[in-house]
C-alpha cells in the first residue's frame, strides 16, 4: 500500500507545534507495518541546510494559480527511512517563517495543493499512492481539487482521500474573491454545500466537505466537535459527515522521547524518581531560582495563547503562588498573555521564570525537571506535551477535554490508579483546587511514586494509532475498487 501525506509542516525538517511532530513520527510508525508512505512538504527556507543539501530535483513543472503560471520544483530526500517530496518555489516559501502572511496565506497553500497534485498527474502508474492523506486547512483544498479540477484525469480516479483535522480551529478562512482568484473558480463552489463560510470561502471546510474519510487526532475530541460548543461553526456538518469522522489518538514518538537517552538532559534516567529530581536542581541553577530538591516545580510548555487556559492560569496564579511551589513556563503566543507572565516573574521572581520562544533541548529539560506539568486547555485536540509529560514521569495536571481527557486518569487514592489530576468545569476555583489536591499527595513519596509508575506503564507510542490508520486506509481502498 503506497500512502502520500501532504503537510504543511513535518519535524525534523519544519516545525511550529504538534502537527509537525505528527506528520514527522506516524509516517515511521506506519513504515513499520509495512506501508510505503511519502510525505509532500513546501521546501521553506527553514528546513536545515543538510537537510536540503542531500536532496535531488526530480522534474520541474509549471503550476496554474488563477491566470499565473508559476514554477514548481519537486525535490526528493531521505530523513530518518522516510521519503519526503520538498515542493519548491522562493516567492511563496523562501521567506523567514512558516505562516503569518494574512490573505497571502491562500495562495501559498492553493500553489501548494495543485503542486501536490501535479506531483501525481507526472507520477508513473506504479508510483501512484492508493491514499492521499492531508493534514489541516493547509491541505483541505487538495480533496476539493482532485474532485473538481482533476476528475477528468483517468490515473487518479482511484487515489481516495483522508483528511485529518489537527485543530479546528485553525480553518484557512480567506475573502471570496481571494479565493476565486487563487483556485480560477466562479460561483460554483461558493455555495453552503462547497467552500461558503459565512460570506467568505473555508480552506478547511473543503477538505471537510469533499475528502473521502475525515479523521481527528482524539475520540473525545471527534465527538466533541459535532457540538456547538467545540465546533467552530462547523458542527453541523461534521454531524452530516459523522458516519465518515473516526478519532485516532496521536503518539509520541518513544525513541526521541526518552529519558534514558534524551541528549538534552543534565541527568538521564528512567524509573527513578531520585534521579529525575537531579534535572530540577540543574535547571534551578540554570536560571537562578532557589536549589531545592524538595520543592515542587510545575511546569509548563505551550503556545501561550487562551485556548491553553493562561486566562484562568492568570486568574489563578496568586493563589498557586501563595503555595510553596516554583513556576517554569516556555512558550510564546498572544503579546497580552505574554504581557500577563512578564508581570507575573517581576511580582514572583524568587519562584517564577518565564522563557519566551521555543528551544527543543530546553523543553525537554523543562518535561524532566517538572513535578507536575499544568495544561488547563480550553480545548484541546488531542495534546502531546501531556504524553511527553508522562513519559518523564512529570505528572499532568489538566482540563478534561479532548485528548486530555482520553489520556490523563485522575488518581483514585481509593485504588491507587489514575496517571494526573484533572478537573472539569474551566474555572480558576477548579484549577487551584486540583493543584492542591496534587500537591498534597505529592508530600507522600510513596503515593507520588506510584502515581508517576501508573503513567508510565502506558505505552503512548504510535504502534496502536499506526494500526487504526492502517485498517482505515485498508477499508478506503476497499470501497474505492468497489465503486471502481
Amino acid at each position: 500500500m503506497k500512502v502520500w501525506f501532504a503537510a504543511s509542516e513535518a519535524a525534523p525538517l519544519a516545525k511550529s507545534g504538534g502537527l509537525a511532530d505528527v506528520v514527522g513520527s506516524l509516517p515511521k510508525a506506519l513504515a513499520a507495518r509495512g506501508i510505503d508512505v511519502t510525505v509532500v512538504l513546501p521546501k521553506y527556507d527553514a528546513i536545515p541546510d543538510d537537510i536540503v543539501r542531500g536532496a535531488k530535483l526530480l522534474r520541474r513543472f509549471d503550476v496554474s494559480i488563477g491566470w499565473r503560471l508559476q514554477y514548481c520544483g519537486l525535490m526528493e530526500t531521505h530523513v530518518d527511512g522516510i521519503r519526503y517530496l520538498l515542493v519548491d518555489n522562493e516567492h511563496y516559501f523562501k521567506r523567514g517563517y512558516l505562516y503569518g502572511y494574512g490573505e497571502e496565506e491562500a495562495e501559498r497553500y492553493a500553489f501548494f495543493s495543485f503542486a501536490v497534485l501535479e506531483a501525481l498527474v507526472r507520477c508513473q502508474s506504479e508510483e501512484l499512492p492508493d491514499i492521499l492523506h492531508c493534514h489541516d486547512w493547509q491541505t483541505g483544498l487538495v480533496p476539493l481539487l482532485l474532485r473538481t479540477r482533476y476528475s477528468h484525469v483517468p490515473a487518479l480516479r482511484g487515489v481516495r482521500t483522508l483528511f485529518t483535522i489537527h485543530n479546528l480551529g485553525y480553518q484557512g478562512v480567506f475573502s471570496r474573491g481571494k479565493l476565486q482568484d487563487v483556485l480560477g473558480a466562479g460561483d460554483e463552489l461558493f455555495s453552503p454545500g462547497g467552500l461558503e463560510f459565512y460570506g467568505d470561502g473555508s480552506c478547511l471546510k473543503a477538505g471537510l466537505r469533499y475528502a473521502d474519510k475525515l479523521t481527528t487526532v482524539s475520540p473525545t475530541y471527534a465527538r466533541e466537535i459535532q457540538t456547538p460548543e467545540y465546533g467552530e461553526k462547523l458542527d453541523g456538518l461534521l454531524r452530516e459527515r459523522a458516519g465518515d469522522l473516526k478519532g485516532i489518538l496521536n503518539g509520541i514518538d518513544l525513541t526521541s522521547y526518552d529519558p534514558e537517552t534524551d541528549p538534552h538532559l543534565a541527568v538521564r534516567y528512567r524509573d527513578s524518581l531520585s534521579r529525575k529530581r537531579l534535572n530540577k536542581t540543574a535547571l534551578q541553577l540554570e536560571f537562578g531560582l532557589p536549589e531545592n530538591e524538595g520543592v515542587p516545580l510545575i511546569g509548563i510548555v505551550s503556545r501561550l495563547v487562551r485556548q491553553k487556559g493562561f486566562d484562568l492560569i492568570g486568574e489563578a496564579l496568586p493563589g498557586l503562588m501563595a503555595e510553596n511551589v516554583q513556576l517554569f513556563v516556555l512558550g510564546a503566543g498572544e503579546p497580552r498573555v505574554e504581557a500577563m507572565l512578564r508581570e507575573a516573574v517581576e511580582r514572583y521572581s524568587g519562584r517564577m521564570r518565564v522563557w519566551f520562544g521555543f528551544n527543543e533541548g530546553l523543553a525537554r529539560r523543562v518535561y524532566a525537571a517538572s513535578d507536575l506539568f499544568l495544561m488547563p486547555s480550553l480545548f484541546e485536540p488531542c495534546g502531546l506535551s501531556q504524553l511527553i509529560s508522562l513519559r518523564y514521569l512529570s505528572v499532568p495536571v489538566v482540563r478534561e477535554t479532548g485528548g486530555l481527557k482520553d489520556t490523563v486518569q485522575a488518581y483514585n487514592e481509593y485504588t491507587g490508579t489514575g496517571n494526573g489530576f484533572s478537573f472539569g468545569p474551566a474555572t480558576a476555583h477548579d484549577l487551584l483546587f486540583t493543584v492542591r489536591r496534587a500537591l498534597a499527595f505529592y508530600r507522600d513519596e510513596a503515593v507520588w511514586g506510584r502515581i508517576a509508575a501508573n503513567g508510565a506503564v502506558r505505552d503512548y507510542g504510535w504502534d496502536s494509532s499506526a494500526r487504526e490508520y492502517e485498517e482505515l486506509y485498508q477499508g478506503l481502498v476497499r470501497e474505492g475498487r468497489g465503486m471502481g
